[in-house]
């Protein structure tokens, strides 16, 4: 559970947020989950350059890589229309980690997941998401440990060799009593037993005697004081230096040449350039990838594009054909106007034409019943304005039903002569 002091904090930073109260419950479920994640109110700069205050929750989240469980520091950025708009994930490598690019992560440390481009306002939420980076950064982790070189200065010269790695004289300290070293000091005294050789053909420098014997022994004289020489560093075992001296090889002398080191140099520069070289391969692959998926979503879009655009092609026609034929019925309606126009007055009574003079006994009753019973109807109209007087309506009224019950009785014969509905 978070604190109600905490909850006022985060609803406090989430004021200016479109949907303060859902933002502010995935953010409390999530540091309720992961207490190393921290949360802050940040100014974010967006590639357009403008700038907004944003909430970010920042800290590490444990992912376990072939048993093991490391913690990868991550920035979670909320935008302030959260959760209709898909958080800003970045992975925030320290100073000992190095980004890896990947399909998932990029070399500025922008994380790309499916979650994050399939992101759904109603159900995707951060916790969630956190779960799905550290399934996925278990099977692809986003930073590994920089390579710890040695930092072991590699001489330039056959001086500067002798200086760091040969027993120098003038040492007052003895090899089994002096702190820290483990050479014996050449002698100080001028009665030395061991008088200078003379310098080799193959050496560059003289005044050291030749490699001696395996079995020279170190000791002293009490009557003389003088003391005999350990046998010379195997250089072989130093740390760090790679030469290719070998003692086995009798045109050597035992000591190191300008080619010794310069081979080591050669060496040293091409195991690191090896190693820059497949971290650039590494990158251009990821973002090769990066660009496949971007080609592989754009000719999907084109194909739409081209469907949306023959679907459209195939109405256009549709549509022209019918306006094609909207202007063919339009012209022959106005000939026919013209023609209704140039025509002749036309006799209602032979506007109508029957097929058989039985159907014409028939339009002839009914056009004369009608007729009947409008006079009927204007005759009532009269009464009732005082235009005629009651006994005139009567005899009208009377001989007009007469003449109505035969015309009706006459359509009614005709109906059924001709196999009509009654």
């Amino acid at each position: 559970m978070v604190p109600a002091a905490e909850e006022a904090q985060i609803a406090k930073l989430l004021s200016k947020y479109k949907h303060a109260n859902v933002t502010k419950k995935e953010v409390i479920d999530v540091i309720a989950n992961y207490r190393s994640l921290q949360y802050q109110l940040q100014k974010f700069v967006f590639n357009d350059g403008s700038s907004k205050d944003l909430f970010n929750l920042q800290g590490t989240i444990p992912v376990v890589y072939k048993n093991n469980t490391y913690y990868i520091p991550i920035c979670i950025w909320l935008m302030d229309t959260h959760p209709v708009n898909a958080p800003f994930c970045y992975v925030k490598p320290t100073q000992n980690m190095q980004i890896k690019v990947s399909m998932y992560v990029d070399h500025n440390g922008r994380i790309y997941l499916p979650y994050l481009h399939d992101w759904q306002p109603n159900s995707s939420d951060l916790l969630s998401l956190i779960q799905v980076m550290i399934v996925t950064f278990g099977e692809h982790p986003p930073v590994y440990s920089k390579p710890k070189e040695q930092v072991t200065p590699y001489p330039t010269s056959c001086k500067q060799f002798h200086e760091a790695f040969m027993p120098q004289p003038g040492g007052t300290q003895n090899a089994a009593t002096g702190p820290g070293n483990s050479y014996l000091p050449y002698p100080t005294s001028a009665a030395s037993a061991f008088p200078p050789y003379p310098p080799t053909a193959s050496s560059s420098f003289s005044g050291y005697p030749p490699y001696p014997a395996a079995n020279s022994a170190v000791g002293a004289s009490s009557t003389s004081g003088a003391v005999t020489f350990p046998p010379y560093m195997n250089f072989s075992s130093v740390p760090g230096y790679n030469s290719g001296y070998n003692s086995s090889n009798p045109s050597t002398t035992g000591t190191i040449t300008e080619e010794h080191i310069k081979a080591s140099l050669v060496s040293a520069v091409e195991d690191k350039l090896r190693r820059r070289v497949q971290e650039k391969v590494n990158q251009c692959q990821a973002e090769i990838e990066a660009l496949n998926r971007t080609k592989q979503e754009l000719v999907e879009g084109s194909a739409k594009i081209d469907a949306i655009i023959l679907r459209l092609q195939r109405e256009e026609m549709e549509l022209e054909k019918n306006i094609n034929i909207l202007r063919d019925k339009e012209q022959e309606l106005e000939k026919n106007l013209e023609s209704l126009e140039n025509s002749e007055v036309i006799d209602p009574d032979e506007a109508v034409t029957t097929t058989a003079p039985l159907y014409k006994q028939l339009l002839n009753a009914y056009a004369e019943e009608a007729a009947t019973e409008d006079a009927i109807y204007y005759l009532g109209e009269a009464l009732r304005g005082g235009v005629i007087d009651l006994e005139t309506f009567l005899k009208h009224v009377r001989h007009l039903s007469r003449k109505q019950f035969m015309l009706r009785a006459i359509m009614q014969k005709c109906r059924q002569k001709a196999g009509l509905a009654g």
